[in-house]
């Protein structure tokens, strides 16, 4: 039997899998699955789009950390976090004092392949949205090194393999998992 003693915060990319991977990990290790951007549509009763194009980015992300500390203070779980909460500075030392930061690396032919179709992000919602994922990968790729702990997504494995492989690399540390 498995514990986790902190939570482990799902970072990375969108289209990275951190929402299928986080809830299959969260399935496995018999731990409650979050999302901060469902608890942030659900305190503002609005889509994310809705939020950007009414409120605007900077607002969205305030949100974003009041739930990010909120999340954190509860009991250990798995926290899967919007492409861009791990670019504050503010938001990466609360994953730090009280999580454990796991990015989903996917390359960025892999990261297309599985939001070009989706109309729910409201960042690629420009002219050339190829474009905008490229870039945005490489403003993010800095911030998301930064990540405590880093596993290589790939287009051949499952989901539940996905969710094996952050196990595997949580059991490498201490301060994750405690076994029975």
């Amino acid at each position: 039997m498995v514990r986790l003693k902190k939570t482990v915060v799902m970072v990375g990319m969108m289209g990275a899998g951190k929402t299928a991977v986080g809830t299959a990990l969260a399935r496995q290790l018999g731990v409650p699955f979050l999302d901060s951007d469902e608890e942030i549509v659900r305190a503002a009763d609005r889509s994310i789009a809705e939020i950007f194009e009414r409120d605007g980015e900077s607002f969205f992300r305030a949100r974003e950390t009041e739930v990010l500390g909120r999340l954190l203070r509860g009991t250990p779980c798995v926290l899967s976090t919007g492409g861009g909460a791990f670019l504050s500075e503010g938001n990466r030392r609360l994953i730090t004092e009280a999580g454990i930061s796991v990015w989903l690396r996917a390359d960025l032919d892999i990261l297309w392949q599985r939001v070009r179709h989706k109309t729910t992000r409201p960042l690629l919602r420009t002219p050339n949205p190829r474009e905008t994922l490229r870039a945005l990968y490489e403003a993010r790729l800095p911030f998301y090194q930064m990540a405590d702990v880093a596993v290589d997504s790939s287009a051949d494995l499952s989901v539940e393999d996905m969710a094996r492989h952050v196990i595997d690399a949580l059991a490498t540390r201490t301060d994750v998992l405690e076994r029975d």
